[in-house]
């Protein structure tokens, strides 16, 4: 009886684990398959986009469209602007979102709590709503038509970052700081020698996350930047758009293009990316 349940329990654990990769392999091919049309297409001609029913492989690889992006753009100015504003960024979050988070994690102050809760507040306010009251005051700063709109807010730090890393100084033990402080270390030398390099898993992720929010914006350069030379890669893909037409082969080939940095970064630290995702929130 022992044995026969034995089996039972080790046939269900196979099961469960099958069951669990076959969903997941379905999860990934359907969030990979959009990528996948859009590499392809750009390897086509741009008569083989309309063929019906649907050609997913081209008949033959071409690489005119990836040539024809640097004719329709400054591929290389937009990719540079857009680079300068994604690392200015990252090191603005980098500098002042750990040591918020810390200050409201380890020190005892008064409205500490007060002000986390004001800072969890922020997170809920859409951006659509405060859109225009911030335009006006960087345009009365005449910051308006330079990068400094979309790098200056980050260096003010950025509340998901805080809370994400406040979550993450918490579940951090209280035996480290006293030992510090019995060794003579200071408020800010615990943070720098001893919080902060444990939480390098959380700082990666929060690099990537600006990396990817930077990269992919939209909006933001679309209201603050005015001349061609300044703009970055995503308004860069809106120059496909023909007055009554697509190029989609040019347009997936520069929106391939543009995604390979991000792949890159996420391949080396994607180990360093879940781990922070998974131990920012499991103890307050």
């Amino acid at each position: 009886m022992s044995a026969q349940m034995t089996f039972s329990a080790r046939l269900n654990k196979i099961f469960g684990r099958s069951l669990t990769h076959i969903l997941s392999l379905l999860v990934c091919f359907f969030f990979f398959l959009p990528f996948f049309i859009m590499v392809t297409t750009s390897f086509k001609e741009t008569r083989e986009v309309y063929i019906y029913p649907i050609q997913i492989l081209p008949e033959q690889f071409r690489l005119d469209a990836y040539l024809k992006v640097f004719d329709v753009i400054p591929f290389f100015r937009y990719f540079g602007n857009t680079l300068i504003i994604c690392v200015f960024n990252v090191i603005g979050v980098v500098l002042t979102s750990p040591l918020v988070a810390y200050s409201l994690a380890r020190l005892q102050w008064k409205g500490r709590d007060a002000l986390f809760i004001l800072t969890l507040s922020v997170m809920m306010i859409p951006y659509q709503s405060i859109m225009v009251p911030i335009f006006i005051i960087f345009r009365r700063l005449n910051f308006v038509g330079t990068f400094l709109p979309l790098i200056i807010p980050q260096w003010f730090g950025v509340p998901f970052y805080i809370f994400l890393l406040r979550q993450f100084f918490k579940g951090l033990p209280k035996d480290l700081e006293d030992a510090a402080r019995i060794d003579g270390c200071g408020e800010f030398g615990i943070y720098w020698r001893i919080f902060l390099p444990l939480c390098r898993p959380a700082i990666l992720t929060i690099v990537i996350m600006q990396f990817l929010s930077s990269w992919n914006d939209f909006t933001g350069p679309l209201i603050y930047l005015q001349t061609q030379t300044m703009y970055t890669l995503s308004i860069g893909l809106q120059q496909f758009k023909m007055q009554f037409s697509t190029e989609w082969t040019w347009l997936t080939a520069a929106a391939t293009m543009m995604s390979l940095p991000v792949i890159v970064l996420f391949f080396f630290i994607q180990k360093q990316f879940m781990t922070g995702i998974t131990f920012s929130g499991i103890k307050e």
